[in-house]
């Protein structure tokens, strides 16, 4: 494989966008559909009667025009492009409350924006919990002069599923007291699993699972991926799970990791990938195992006790005469041995050419993560504030000079922490709500130190995956315990970072990323596990308040709250 990939060793970080990019452009239904994801009837959020939705594909430089229209009968929507930074149009991130107002039903949304990178991303509702319904899809661009040596390709887009729908879900988080949705029922592997029954059912014993039996056009039924021998093919890999990480393997081969997040990485191989909600991979594989037999692909939980069957599909060489693989499929690594987890994490660096990280930051924030209560509601907390988006998108508010939307006290950048023991329940289980947000100067070095602490009760850290809009970021360092400032900045690794979306914070950790404000916008940074977030638990970054001020925003983007008054309203004497 070294042969493969050589070139990622010296690959040069370019953005293309020329005048012969094309325009990629479709509309796209949003309803609720009957479907069959594990084999047990459920609701789903369908595009154009697809799930999961349609593909998009597209050439670094191209510019997506995406027509949404919201044929839900009772809920607004939103779509946000995850991984695509929105340069210059920040109204197209699709997240409710920040860039933009939810699309109301029998209305269409037009989001436009240009793809300006190449990588592998993908897309879903940022809206309520409507990503667990079903809304997404993946969104892959193309680079113009790939240099990446493979013969074909596959998207193994990964998510879980509950039967319970997400307004129940909804109201059981919001509930006092709050009532824990538990683990999901299933994982899919493109929209498709199996709950009462087992493709591997032939090697269970007597009492287990029936073996899956399959017509001609079951929803979920497997799709098997067709290979020739030595060959490789680059599995492109994206998770949109609400809760679970996971941990995916190929039975008989191994990978050769070459993408994080839509930015090349130094290649490593592996025999299994982690891959936490919001992370995406490309994987290169090469077919040289025995080519008359089939392979199992296995993808199990992580990081939580596991309740959920593994998802499987198959790998069928042209040539296998085997009806069925022969062995039994990947066992998914023990759940809970986080240091094989970090050490995954830790053999990732960016490749050769790749842009360094400035070597000082200008500011920086330390945010704690915490499970709180207020008025007995459970939340999650960061530095004591439990998230609450406003009805008047903060986009909105600033451009137009809205102070009285949100409020204008920015949360504290950091904690007097000398006192407080993260691997205790905290002394004090209250915390407070609020919506305001960090502001940023345009073209500073932040960095954002995420601390880990214990759970409400019990002696429990959980794995939270961070996510940030608009940007990608340097993955400085991880850490155990109470980060120490002053000490563990020592430790940062300044040479060869990997850059990011997405990030994972680990139990009783802490975890540092450095970004530059070079996006002027409302950007949204969260934990991408979807209770969570539902939970209070994210924050928002402003950058360059006074380019906002200057921008041309899309007025049906903002027809909500004070917003829509003020536009309803201009131009009156």
């Amino acid at each position: 494989m070294a042969v493969i990939v050589w070139w990622l060793l010296t690959v040069v970080v370019v953005a293309f966008h020329s005048a012969s990019a094309a325009v990629v452009e479709s509309t796209w239904e949003v309803e609720y559909k009957y479907w069959w994801p594990d084999c047990k009837e459920g609701i789903v959020m369908a595009i154009n009667g697809q799930f999961p939705g349609p593909t998009i594909d597209a050439v670094a430089g191209d510019t997506v025009i995406i027509h949404v229209v919201n044929k839900l009968s009772t809920e607004g929507v939103v779509i946000h492009w995850h991984g695509i930074r929105q340069k210059g149009t920040p109204w197209a991130d699709g997240a409710a409350g920040v860039t933009q107002c939810p699309i109301n039903p029998g209305e269409t949304f037009t989001y436009k924006f240009i793809v300006d990178k190449a990588g592998t991303h993908f897309y879903h509702g940022h809206y309520g919990m409507q990503r667990s319904s079903g809304l997404y899809g993946m969104l892959i661009v193309r680079s113009p002069k790939e240099r990446l040596i493979y013969d074909g390709e596959f998207n193994l887009l990964l998510s879980d599923w509950w039967h319970q729908s997400i307004h129940a879900q909804e109201l059981a988080l919001s509930s006092r007291p709050m009532r824990w949705i538990g683990e999901p029922q299933s994982l899919l592997i493109n929209g498709r699993g199996q709950f009462n029954c087992s493709q591997a059912a032939y090697f269970n014993k007597e009492g287990e699972k029936d073996l899956c039996t399959f017509k001609e056009n079951d929803q979920c039924a497997p799709q098997t991926l067709r290979v020739e021998p030595n060959r490789v093919y680059r599995l492109r890999i994206a998770s949109t799970t609400a809760l679970a990480s996971l941990n995916l393997a190929v039975e008989g081969h191994q990978l050769v990791v070459v993408e994080a997040d839509g930015n090349y990485v130094a290649p490593f191989t592996v025999n299994d990938i982690d891959v936490y909600s919001g992370e995406t991979y490309s994987v290169l594989l090469k077919t040289n195992a025995l080519p008359s037999k089939k392979y199992w692909i296995s993808v199990g939980v992580r990081g939580r006790e596991p309740k959920t069957p593994q998802a499987l599909t198959v790998i069928n060489y042209v040539d296998a005469t085997e009806s069925r693989p022969s062995h039994p499929p990947p066992v998914t690594p023990i759940w809970n041995d986080t240091d094989r987890s970090k050490s995954f994490s830790k053999k990732i660096f960016a490749a050769k050419g790749y842009p360094k990280p400035p070597e000082k930051s200008h500011d920086q924030l330390i945010l704690l993560n915490t499970q709180n209560l207020y008025e007995d509601y459970t939340k999650w907390s960061i530095n004591n504030v439990s998230l609450s988006v406003p009805v008047t998108p903060y986009l909105g508010s600033i451009r137009y000079g809205l102070k009285s939307a949100y409020d204008l006290k920015s949360p504290a950048k950091k904690l007097i922490m000398d006192n407080y023991d993260i691997m205790k329940p905290p002394p004090n289980p209250n915390t407070t709500k609020g919506s305001g947000i960090y502001n940023f100067a345009f073209g500073i070095v932040v960095d954002v130190i995420l601390q880990n602490a214990n759970v409400l009760k019990g002696v429990i850290s959980e794995i939270h995956p961070w996510h940030i809009h608009g940007h990608d970021f340097w993955v400085l360092g991880y850490g155990e315990g109470k980060f120490k400032p002053g000490i563990d900045e020592k430790t940062f690794n300044l040479k060869n970072p990997p850059l990011r979306n997405t990030v994972v914070l680990y139990p009783f950790g802490w975890t540092a990323i450095r970004f530059v404000t070079d996006n002027p916008g409302v950007w949204f940074f969260h934990c991408h596990i979807e209770p969570h977030l539902h939970m209070g638990m994210g924050v928002v970054f402003v950058e360059g308040v006074d380019r906002i001020g200057k921008m041309e925003i899309p007025d049906e983007a903002l027809g909500c709250g004070l917003t829509r008054k003020w536009l309803m309203n201009r131009g009156r004497p």
